[in-house]
């Protein structure tokens, strides 16, 4: 039954420019036979869009294919497709920290030279219906749009309730330090754990366990003049919280990607995880998830700064080396996807979409749990809670490195803050922010 409403859903969608002047099939026609190729990851919200795709190509005539890659090595995928001049990839995929260099290094178009084209902008596009987290982290820069917010996150607190419930629990923690504190010894016993925070080193390890620990005490990577603030008391007090957390943490925990720390809370073996929106579906899923029935979502805890979540996700822009036919072509397909009238097909799917009306509708949040406290943490989110600048990729190395150095101990989290600031600094110099010839904030 819901398959058959899903298809009408995208059919109703995609026949709703008939009464309007512009319609997505007669926009398409000159394109009808154009081949476009996209980056996607073996995620929820990829498979969403792979289901949805076959109508777009019915409409349209265009032919959409993808490449399917691991987050770890796409962005060194598509800058290697850049680089190299090529036009093999025409829909691209900007996670929230590489817009930046990829923005600035002219390798996507802005996506004003479509909204500004009334056979190809739909009337009914309304940028205005994004979050406005979302569409400011995902898909602009420099005040410029270059990409449609797509695969959106906000980091959530996943639990199994009949576990905190068997240990007399009757909601989650409110606060970082009460997970510490209180759930964390009662909850870790008889080789199962309280809590699992991803921390594999790279991306994981930068951005969904280190910086998950800074802004919630009230600490950052960087001041406003972005020179390091590692050092700082409260960035100390983060940093020094999560080596304290630990013990109560499965061992091996720096080896632990999504798919691992998703997995022990999906089998039973530990009590909590905070992971990103996207993999509700996954734990919903009795084909993966042993604790559907006790499965539930609140906001991530509050620390002494208050509540500040993690956020993450993608936008969808369109390659510069992509001819004018597939940039174009591109263009429709990213402004169907990303639209109001496909955001219940898609959250139906299994994506997650960025747009506010969809969450308004009562049978979406009472189906989809993660959907109210996911709202209240996009209206409560940091912009940056990663830095967007073009030179992140760079020191999330250095943060990879070293932070995975201070959870193993080998380095004190004094001293590793002092090993980042040194590295990081010489990487934002080399830069221009330091002698004024590069602007600090976009």
């Amino acid at each position: 039954m819901q398959r058959t409403v899903l298809a009408s859903a995208v059919a109703a969608s995609l026949a709703s420019g008939a009464a309007h002047a512009w319609s997505l099939q007669e926009a398409a026609e000159p394109y009808s036979g154009t081949e476009i190729k996209a980056v996607f990851l073996d995620r929820p919200g990829y498979a969403a869009a792979m289901e949805l795709i076959p109508q777009f190509e019915e409409a349209t005539g265009i032919k959409v294919t993808w490449e399917t890659l691991p987050y770890e090595n796409s962005r060194e995928f598509q800058v290697l497709e850049f680089t190299g001049g090529g036009g093999e990839i025409d829909v691209v995929l900007i996670d929230v920290v590489w817009i930046g260099e990829f923005a600035e290094s002219g390798w996507l178009v802005p996506m004003t030279d479509f909204i500004d084209n009334s056979d190809l902008a739909d009337p009914e596009l309304n940028l205005d219906g994004f979050f406005p987290i979302l569409l400011e982290s995902f898909g602009t820069w420099g005040g410029e749009i270059y990409g449609l917010p797509f695969d959106n996150y906000s980091g959530l607190l996943f639990y199994n309730e009949c576990i905190l419930q068997e240990a007399g629990f009757d909601e989650p923690p409110k606060t970082w330090t009460e997970l510490k504190d209180v759930y964390g010894p009662a909850l870790t016993k008889d080789g199962k754990y309280a809590f699992a925070l991803q921390s594999r080193r790279g991306e994981t390890q930068s951005a969904d366990s280190f910086m998950r620990v800074l802004w919630p005490f009230g600490g950052s990577l960087l001041d406003v003049d972005f020179r390091g603030n590692l050092m700082a008391g409260e960035s100390q007090t983060g940093l020094q919280f999560r080596q304290d957390l630990m013990q109560y943490m499965p061992p091996g925990i720096v080896d632990y990607d999504h798919s691992e720390a998703v997995n022990a809370l999906a089998q039973g073996d530990v009590a909590m995880i905070t992971e990103w929106s996207a993999f509700y579906g996954t734990l919903t899923d009795p084909d993966s998830s042993t604790i559907t029935d006790c499965l539930a979502v609140a906001t991530e805890p509050e620390g002494p700064a208050g509540l500040k979540p993690a956020l993450g996700g993608f936008s969808l822009g369109i390659n510069s080396n992509a001819s004018e036919d597939e940039q174009a072509a591109s263009w429709l397909f990213i402004q169907w996807l990303t639209s109001e009238a496909m955001a219940r097909p898609y959250v139906e799917a299994g994506g997650v979409s960025g747009r506010m009306s969809v969450y308004e509708n009562q049978d979406i949040r009472e189906t989809y749990t993660f959907v109210d406290p996911m709202v209240v943490s996009w209206q409560s989110g940091v912009p940056d809670f990663r830095p967007r600048f073009a030179e992140w990729p760079e020191i999330s190395e250095i943060i990879a490195e070293v932070g995975t150095n201070m959870m193993l101990g080998n380095v004190s989290t004094e001293e590793g803050a002092e090993e980042i600031h040194e590295q990081m600094e010489e990487v934002l110099e080399r830069a221009g922010y330091y002698d004024g010839s590069k602007e600090k904030l976009k």
